[in-house]
């Protein structure tokens, strides 16, 4: 391929493809451009501060997840390896990616525009331009792959499939759009679902658009998330009394500005109290932004902000070691006498390290979106959810599944200090909602905590 919008990355589109012939389970996805960590990882010089493309954290983790599963403790391209096209487009259509990025960040942050975002979810997924972008790069990626190819975003999977190659299509939330069965007719596609309902909507769905699909071609998978955070679980304790470890986030695209900014300012005065019944961890991926609100309103406050991440804290490369989360005691001394505690890094592999790192082992619960990421991991990691809102469908969905298991509700963010006083007071019971519900997610089904062991199993046809 020519004119990639780098030339530096020219040599390692070829790399990348070669590691992904050679591998026993090539994995793709549309997510992200995470070009400089990709020159580190091929001994080329990189610059740590510059700021990768996000369009999605969960189309990311997600497909990271499957490799961390195959790799263990240490990043072996022979075992599992991923490559995402958007790393690669041309220099004509590096403006597509650059405007799917711009309209997803401006729909997810302005409420007056929701209806817009609806309009798109439901008729323009396959109009925006990204596809375009990345078609060239794709199939130059995956010309001479013959193996099964495990996917995690369906316009890749759709494009490959309609190439004839074997596809293992992950839907990645309990939820079915029209675009994921614009292939399914095909039987060179399986699809990886999240639970039986969603197997069940999908073959309505399928019926519905008179399309047929054998049945035995949709796999009840269960989630993927990354086994680390599931290890991150299982020596956390359900909080009984002392400061409430809270961790606010944001999605790939900088959702719930409006919301966060909001809780921050009301939740900055009750960190300033001595003792403070709260310490808060606000997680803003790679947005600079969002970063520079919460130092502004911290230093505004004049409250102490600890800032977490080296500039690499991702040890990618060659054999490098995967670190697991942190163990819950050591992470909670890390930070015991921080109130407010900032992660942010502009390379989204960097900014997914250092969550999984500290944010999962330390938080009693989380306040995010109910995305099928951001909500499967912290409810894996023994936390309790308290849901922002919504940005789509699929988010009601997640969200109703995880409030019948009264491990998540809704927040109230006008009123959030009022609303955790009563969920952490125990009254008359034997248990405060924030203990039982935390409680609740550490013995949440093994469907939730084995989907992603189940995944790859599928895709390779083979036990581990």
């Amino acid at each position: 391929m020519n004119n990639i919008f780098d030339p530096a990355l020219d040599k390692i589109l070829k790399k990348d493809r070669e590691l992904l012939e050679k591998t026993q389970l090539p994995i793709v996805t549309v997510s992200t451009t995470h070009t400089e960590d990709l020159k580190g990882f091929h001994n080329l010089s990189e610059i740590d501060t510059t700021t990768d493309v996000v369009l999605s954290r969960a189309h990311y983790s997600m497909a990271l997840a499957a490799a961390v599963q195959v790799w263990g403790d240490k990043i072996d391209p022979l075992k599992a390896w991923v490559v995402d096209p958007t790393n690669y487009v041309t220099s004509k259509d590096w403006y597509g990616v650059k405007l799917t990025e711009a309209i997803g960040q401006i729909l997810a942050r302005t409420p007056i525009l929701k209806k817009l975002k609806d309009l798109v979810d439901k008729f323009g997924r396959n109009k925006l331009p990204i596809l375009d972008s990345i078609t060239p790069s794709l199939l130059y990626l995956t010309q001479n792959i013959t193996k099964p190819i495990l996917s995690f975003h369906i316009a890749a999977g759709n494009i490959l499939a309609a190439q004839g190659k074997t596809i293992y299509q992950m839907i990645t939330d309990p939820h079915v759009r029209a675009d994921y069965l614009n292939e399914a007719e095909r039987e060179n596609v399986t699809f990886l679902v999240f639970d039986d309902k969603t197997k069940i909507d999908f073959l309505e769905k399928a019926a519905v658009l008179h399309k047929k699909v054998d049945p035995n071609r949709v796999i009840v998978t269960g989630p993927p998330i990354d086994p680390r955070i599931i290890l991150a679980g299982r020596n956390k304790k359900p909080w009984r009394n002392g400061p409430l470890k809270l961790c606010l986030t944001t999605g790939g695209l900088g959702t719930n500005k409006a919301e966060i900014k909001s809780i921050l300012g009301q939740l900055i005065p009750e960190l300033r109290k001595r003792p403070s019944s709260y310490q808060l961890m606000v997680y803003v991926g790679t947005h600079r932004d969002l970063a520079e609100l919460v130092t502004k309103m911290a230093k505004k406050s004049h409250l102490a902000l600890t800032e977490v991440g080296s500039y690499d804290p991702a040890d990618f490369e060659l054999a490098g070691k995967l670190e697991p989360a942190r163990a819950y005691q050591t992470v909670k001394q890390k930070f015991k006498n921080s109130r407010l505690i900032l992660i942010y890094h502009p390379q989204i592999i960097d900014a997914n390290e250092l969550l999984i790192r500290y944010a999962f082992p330390w938080a009693d619960g989380f306040l995010t979106k109910p995305s099928g990421d951001m909500a499967y991991d912290a409810a894996a990691s023994g936390s309790f959810i308290l849901t922002l809102k919504e940005w789509g469908e699929w988010e009601h969905n997640i969200r109703e599944i995880f409030a019948q298991k009264s491990i998540a509700r809704q927040s109230k963010s006008n009123s959030i200090v009022e609303q955790l006083q009563s969920l952490t007071s125990a009254k008359s019971r034997a248990q405060s909602w924030v203990e039982q519900a935390m409680l609740n997610a550490q013995n949440i089904d093994l469907l939730f905590l084995e989907g992603t062991k189940n995944i790859v199993r599928t895709a390779k046809k083979r036990k581990l």
